[in-house]
């Protein structure tokens, strides 16, 4: 397999457009991203897009506003795991030859409420399984109850990833916030509080990746590699078959996590310990104390403590959701995962300004983002 860079990436501002459309978001997305790489237009060979509630056709109507050249244009929909979907699929085709240049596309426009996340007749829905905060708050009880950690460890991943995000001109909500706020917020699935939920959200984004062998035909300056990446759904173990018991989540569990991890740290060729700087999933708070644990970031039972010591913040030393996260940068689902990588690759660049992580030294990047239908782990290096 041949060795994929990323070249660029783009954003269009995550948060509320009602008069804005989805050509709207993905056309400035897809600009900025292909200015960003230096790679023009009628240059890509295939685009993968990642959408959710867009309806039939959405991503040729979306890639089309820069032009019709007659690349196949291949929507993939995965929840909130789609456009990381997307990327791996560009990426496993530029690795084994099928194309040198592809174009990864994200967006999303939203209402306002909950998602109903499974069909109304599956054993999900019927089971009560099926409404994320409270999935997200029954393992932080048990987690609570395993480790001692409090109420308000969870919530002050949100006034770290507040303060990420008011550094972020991508990100929706670019305000810090307090520890009191977010533990005043309304209740929604105890102890998650409102303040401890990603938002829906309407955005895109872009990422463009090329064949390392023919990236030097472009005017990028800089660029990062796809070292490593895992994917999978959760799995049932009967008691004494593995580590668990029951239906392994893989999205709340860090169990699936942890399998899907050592998969991509191998083909990277890395340990966690190698990582400068992590996305990972939090779609309720719990999460990013979970996945630090899955992704053997820390060891387990100390996620909560890592979080409340600030060993996640932009100047710690394990920082994670750097751009706010999905619970401060927004969460329009399709494009949620393009914005991970971007993220990174600002990081590993040196491009991210105030929010830059160990003196732009960064060597090694790593995303986790969960969806219907499994989990993604990309690992990058510069």
């Amino acid at each position: 397999m041949r060795e994929v860079v990323v070249l660029g990436a783009g954003l269009h501002r995550f948060g509320r457009f009602p008069d804005k459309s989805l050509q709207d978001l993905g056309r400035e997305a897809i600009k900025n991203a292909l200015d960003d790489s230096g790679v023009p237009f009628p240059d890509i060979q295939v685009a993968y897009v990642g959408r959710v509630l867009a309806g039939m056709g959405a991503g040729l109507s979306v890639v089309s506003e820069m032009g019709q050249t007659g690349i196949p244009v291949i929507n993939i929909e995965m929840a909130c795991g789609s456009s990381t979907s997307a990327f791996r699929e560009a990426y496993l085709n530029v690795a084994n030859g099928v194309y040198d240049t592809a174009l990864v596309v994200g967006f999303e426009k939203m209402q306002r409420g909950m998602l109903q996340i499974s069909e109304g007749t599956s054993f999900q829905s019927v089971m009560g399984l099926a409404v994320m905060p409270a999935a997200y708050a029954l393992q932080a009880q048990r987690y609570m109850a395993d480790y001692g950690a409090t109420p308000e460890m969870f919530a002050q991943v949100s006034v770290k990833s507040h303060k990420a995000g008011a550094l972020n001109p991508y990100a929706q909500y670019q305000k810090e916030t307090t520890l009191e706020e977010v533990m005043a917020s309304r209740m929604i699935a105890d102890p998650i509080t409102l303040l401890q939920c990603s938002p829906t959200t309407d955005g895109a984004s872009a990422v463009v990746i090329c064949a390392a062998d023919k990236a030097a035909k472009y005017a990028a300056k800089r660029q990062m590699t796809v070292a490593g990446w895992a994917t999978g759904s959760g799995r049932y173990e009967r008691k004494g078959e593995g580590k668990g018991e029951g239906e392994a989540d893989a999205e709340t569990g860090a169990g699936e996590v942890e399998r899907l991890a050592h998969q991509a740290y191998e083909r990277a060729g890395i340990g966690p310990e190698d990582v400068d700087v992590t996305q990972v999933h939090d779609a309720f708070s719990p999460g990013e104390i979970f996945m630090a644990e899955g992704l053997g970031l820390v060891p387990k039972g100390e996620g909560a403590r890592a979080v409340w010591e600030g060993r996640t913040e932009i100047n710690g030393d394990i920082p994670i959701n750097t751009d706010g996260g999905l619970i401060s940068r927004g969460h329009p689902i399709g494009a949620t995962g393009a914005a991970m990588v971007t993220e990174i690759f600002r990081q590993l660049t040196g491009e991210a300004g105030p929010r830059q992580v160990k003196g732009g030294k960064a060597k090694v990047g790593l995303i986790h983002n969960a969806g219907i239908g499994g989990v993604n782990i990309l690992v990058f290096k510069r």
